[in-house]
């Protein structure tokens, strides 16, 4: 069986976004890990309406011929990390209206977070971990929680994430987390998927 293919999702598009920084520093560390393969996937790169289906894609086909696309590349993954601003206590609108815009590409599959902003992005992802469930996502315990102190230093050009040996330490905890569940989830939907064409039979 091939190796996961692991998305780290870059959670924000403004402009002035800090998600690029914790996306590089992210990717490099899941790189490393033998076991699995990595993709950064650019939200810029999928410009989605505000969600304005019939209904979701797991009732209905989407409409849109950018939610088509973005639904397809979700479907190439055996697993997400997701990079998390926190935005007044929650993620980002762009990130929860990508999330809305899939539904059956998401199921059975491992979701990691990196948060950054107000403490850590603790808030942000504890409503993607909600998300992430609903959608029969996995979401793996560790995470990463760039504290507003360590943000500052980075952001202001003190200190750089590979230097912080705690952010370090988590997000190595994460990327093995994510590649675990990653490789046994994806050999039960293998075997669900034979099953079910040994009943078709």
């Amino acid at each position: 069986m091939s190796k996961p293919k692991i998305a780290i999702v870059v959670g924000s598009t403004r402009a002035a976004r800090f998600a690029d920084v914790p996306t590089e520093w992210i990717a490099k560390i899941a790189r490393s890990h033998a076991d699995i393969d990595v993709e950064v996937v650019d939200l810029r790169d999928f410009p989605l309406p505000f969600f304005d289906e019939v209904a979701s894609s797991a009732w209905a086909p989407s409409q849109n011929e950018v939610a088509q696309r973005w639904q397809k590349k979700v479907a190439e993954f055996d697993g997400f990390i997701f990079t998390a601003a926190e935005y007044n206590h929650g993620p980002t609108a762009v990130l929860k209206n990508a999330i809305d815009y899939a539904a059956n590409e998401w199921n059975k599959k491992p979701a990691g977070f990196v948060g950054y902003g107000s403490v850590g992005g603790s808030r942000a992802v504890e409503q993607l971990r909600l998300y992430a469930v609903e959608l029969q996502m996995a979401p793996v315990k560790s995470a990463v929680h760039i504290a507003w102190g360590d943000f500052l230093a980075v952001r202001q050009g003190e200190k750089k994430l590979e230097e912080i040996e705690h952010l370090n330490q988590a997000a190595t905890a994460l990327v093995n987390d994510v590649a675990w569940w990653a490789k046994v989830l994806k050999a039960a939907r293998k075997a669900d998927a034979i099953a079910d064409e040994a009943r078709a039979a």
